[in-house]
């Protein structure tokens, strides 16, 4: 299991990570990583060092979020690139 950015063991949170198309390479397709209690979507972004602009939608739980939501225990965030093309 990955550490995320979570470096202690205490009441940490389980999150799954599912990164599509292009934001694999180099890092994973998915993952359970380690997160403290009150963790930001937005905070899982910046340390897979994604940039913003290149996210065209995230989903929590199989729904439509918010990069600024608070992640609870369990959770599953899928995190999804811009696509070019036509």
């Amino acid at each position: 299991m990955s550490s995320g950015i979570f470096k202690g063991r205490d009441c940490a949170m389980n999150i799954t990570v599912r990164l599509f198309a292009t934001f694999r390479f180099g890092r994973f397709a998915s993952a359970t990583r380690q997160y403290p209690p009150q963790t930001r979507i937005s905070e899982i972004i910046r340390e897979l060092q994604i940039p913003d602009t290149e996210i065209s939608m995230i989903m929590l739980n199989g729904r439509h979020a918010d990069p600024e939501q608070c992640l609870c225990e369990g959770d599953s965030i899928a995190l999804f690139p811009v696509v070019a093309g036509g």
